[in-house]
């Protein structure tokens, strides 16, 4: 396994989850109708992106896993710092 590639992809993997999570906040304060339309477009995009990274290779895949699993406890962790910091 290249420890480069893996971690090449955990980075991406991370940046599709925070991209992700930005699309779906907007998409929730559009009209039902559209936000069906970009909820769909935008779970096609994240299936063609797995599949993507999954034919890669196995570190790249690993390392996508990686970064899209580890990166929501990170972000969750980071805004409760910045809620303290503020309330402080």
């Amino acid at each position: 396994m290249n420890a480069l590639t893996a971690l090449a992809s955990a980075a991406f993997g991370s940046t599709v989850y925070l991209t992700t999570l930005s699309t779906v906040r907007w998409l929730n304060q559009l009209a039902p109708h559209a936000k069906v339309t970009g909820l769909m477009v935008t779970g096609m995009v994240l299936c063609a992106v797995i599949g993507t990274i999954a034919v890669a290779s196995q570190s790249a895949a690993l390392g996508f896993i990686l970064g899209a699993g580890l990166t929501p406890p990170v972000h969750r962790w980071i805004l409760q710092r910045r809620r303290h910091a503020a309330d402080s």
